[in-house]
C-alpha cells in the first residue's frame, strides 16, 4: 500500500493506494491484488482481495464504499453505506468508520481532506471527467454540504498514467482547448494545431497513399495529474497542500495495473479516505 505523507500528517484521516501486490488473484503466472471486477478473476476473489486491503489499512471495521464508476462529473454525498454501488464518480462524507473508494488502472485517483470540518472526499478522474471539473466541483459539494473551505483542504493526487504516455487524438485536444485557456500547458505535441481542427488531410481517402500506407494520426500527450493540479489550485487549495504521485501506471506495470498498457487485461486499484472512528 503506497500512504501520501501529507494525508498522514492528519492523524484523524485513514488513507491508502493499493498497488498491483499483494493479492490472491491470478492474473497470468503472477498472483495480483486485483480490486476490480473482471472477466479474468472472480468475484469471490476480488472480495478477498478487498477486505484484505482494507484490514491493510488498519481500520478493518471500516465500510467500503464503492461506485459504479461511468466518467462523469456525479458526485455523491454519503452518511452511511449505501446497499449497492451507486452510479457516479466521487464520494464525499464527515461520517466516521466508512472508506470511501475509488478505482483506477490510468485514470487520476484524488483524495481530499479538510482538516477544519473533518470532511473528505474521493474522485475519480480520467480526461472525461476531468473536462468535466469533477474535482473542482467535489470541493463545491463539500464547500455546500460541509461548510469546507478550500484553504484548508490538503489533496493528493495517487498514481495515474503520466503525461510521458498519455498519448491522445486530436478529439480530446479540442475538447480541452475549448474548455480551458491553459490547456496547452497540460499537453506535450502538436496540441495548437490539433486544438485548432487544422487537419492537413481531413479526407484521406482522396489522397494518393495506397490503402494501409497512411502515416498514422497525429497524437498529443496529456498530463492528466498537471490538469486536476490545476482546478485544484483554480478553486483555491495552496499549492503547498497539493501533492500528486510520481509514479507513472503504464511506466511501472510492476508496480501498478495499466489498462492502456496492458491492452485491457489488467486488473483494478483502489484508492481509499475515510475518518477514523
Amino acid at each position: 500500500m503506497l500512504r501520501a505523507a501529507a494525508l498522514d500528517g492528519l492523524p484523524w484521516v485513514v488513507h491508502g493506494f493499493s498497488t498491483r501486490a499483494g493479492g490472491a488473484s491470478l492474473l497470468g503466472e503472477a498472483r495480483v491484488l486485483n480490486l476490480g471486477a473482471t472477466e479474468w478473476d472472480t468475484a469471490e476473489t476480488v472480495e478477498a482481495n478487498r477486505a484484505a486491503f482494507v484490514r491493510a489499512t488498519g481500520e478493518e471495521r471500516a465500510t467500503l464504499v464503492r461506485l459504479r464508476q461511468c466518467h462523469t462529473d456525479i458526485i455523491h454525498r454519503v452518511d452511511a453505506a449505501p446497499r449497492a454501488p451507486v452510479r457516479g464518480d466521487a464520494l464525499v462524507t464527515r461520517t466516521p468508520g466508512l472508506l470511501l473508494a475509488v478505482q483506477t488502472a490510468d485514470c487520476v485517483p484524488i483524495l481530499l481532506a479538510d482538516g477544519r470540518t473533518r470532511a473528505v472526499g474521493a474522485v475519480h478522474a480520467g480526461w472525461r471527467g476531468t473536462l468535466a471539473r469533477i474535482v473542482e466541483k467535489t470541493l463545491g459539494r463539500m464547500r455546500m454540504e460541509f461548510n469546507t473551505r478550500a484553504e484548508d483542504v490538503v489533496a493528493t493526487l495517487g498514481p495515474a498514467i503520466g503525461g510521458c504516455c498519455y498519448e491522445v487524438g486530436s478529439d480530446v485536444a479540442q475538447a480541452f482547448a475549448a474548455q480551458f485557456p491553459e490547456a496547452h500547458e497540460w499537453f506535450e505535441g502538436p496540441f495548437e494545431r490539433l486544438a485548432s481542427g487544422n487537419d492537413p488531410a481531413p479526407f484521406p481517402w482522396l489522397s494518393m497513399t495506397p490503402p494501409g500506407h497512411a502515416e498514422p494520426a497525429p497524437r498529443v500527450r496529456l498530463d492528466l495529474l498537471a490538469a486536476n493540479r490545476h482546478q485544484l489550485e483554480a478553486a483555491g487549495v495552496p499549492a503547498r497542500q497539493i501533492t500528486r504521485s510520481a509514479l507513472c501506471t503504464s511506466c511501472r506495470t510492476d508496480l501498478l495495473f495499466s489498462h492502456r498498457r496492458e491492452r485491457g487485461r489488467t486488473g483494478r486499484m483502489m484508492a481509499v479516505i475515510g475518518i477514523r472512528k
